[in-house]
């Protein structure tokens, strides 16, 4: 499953290559080179993280206090900690400090996503990739949404934005979610607030319905936002 992650690095090149690596698996990432902004981010209403990747030595604040600091103020949210210092005393003065795990610099990527993964496994709130909501069922395994409808079976590849809108909406069904709401949980922070990119997108996932001869399920509120109805329009 898509993440929302909060990468807190300060060398560029290295930050650079992890948010290209994680952003190909589907996540979206944030990036910022300072232990303070971090923290600042991490408290911010604006996104609700669901893993954050600390480098150990930070401007600002360090990596381990960082990590002390969500766990003092009660952030539950997967924390992975890199670092170039790989004495046992020093993982265990990461592990104590509130980090989930640990990864020594210099490191392969597959191993950072393999740790990721592992970390989402852990959380209460994991659960089966594939998601199956009335007749719409995605598996982000293979991008494919499958749609049951009278004719039969509609088999439709999604895109990567295509896929994290898709999986939004089926995780919260029938609810009206704000336009704002969906641009601060699927684009990075630094997207233009004022933006048409979600109503283009979703524009777009319509069309690509469309395309396939189905019915949008996707509801334009006026000046409230969009609802993903669990049922093919015109259904009961």
């Amino acid at each position: 499953m898509p993440l929302r992650i909060l990468l807190v690095e300060d060398e560029q090149e290295l930050a650079g290559a992890v948010q290209t690596v994680l952003q190909r698996q589907g996540h979206v990432v944030d990036h910022c080179p300072d232990g303070l902004e971090g923290w600042t981010l991490l408290c911010s209403e604006l996104a609700r993280y669901e893993l954050a990747i600390v480098d150990w030595m930070l401007p600002g604040l360090s990596g381990p206090e960082l990590c002390r600091r969500a766990r003092t103020s009660g952030l539950e949210l997967p924390l992975l900690l890199l670092t170039a210092r790989a004495e046992t005393a020093d993982r265990v003065e990461g592990l104590d400090a509130g980090a989930d795990d640990y990864l020594s610099k210099p490191f392969a990527m597959e191993e950072l996503l393999a740790r990721v993964r592992a970390l989402q496994r852990r959380q209460p709130s994991y659960r089966e990739p594939v998601l199956a909501v009335g007749p719409y069922r995605f598996d982000p395994q293979t991008g494919l949404l499958e749609v049951s409808t009278a004719g039969g079976l509609v088999a439709i590849p999604l895109a990567g934005k295509e896929q994290q809108l898709m999986i939004y909406f089926l995780e919260n069904p029938e609810r009206i979610i704000p336009g704002s709401q969906l641009r601060h949980q699927l684009w990075d922070l630094h997207q233009d607030p004022v933006s048409n990119v979600v109503a283009a997108q979703i524009r777009l996932l319509r069309r690509k319905l469309a395309a396939h001869g189905l019915p949008s399920p996707i509801e334009t509120v006026p000046s409230r936002g969009y609802r993903f109805h669990a049922r093919l329009p015109g259904e009961p």
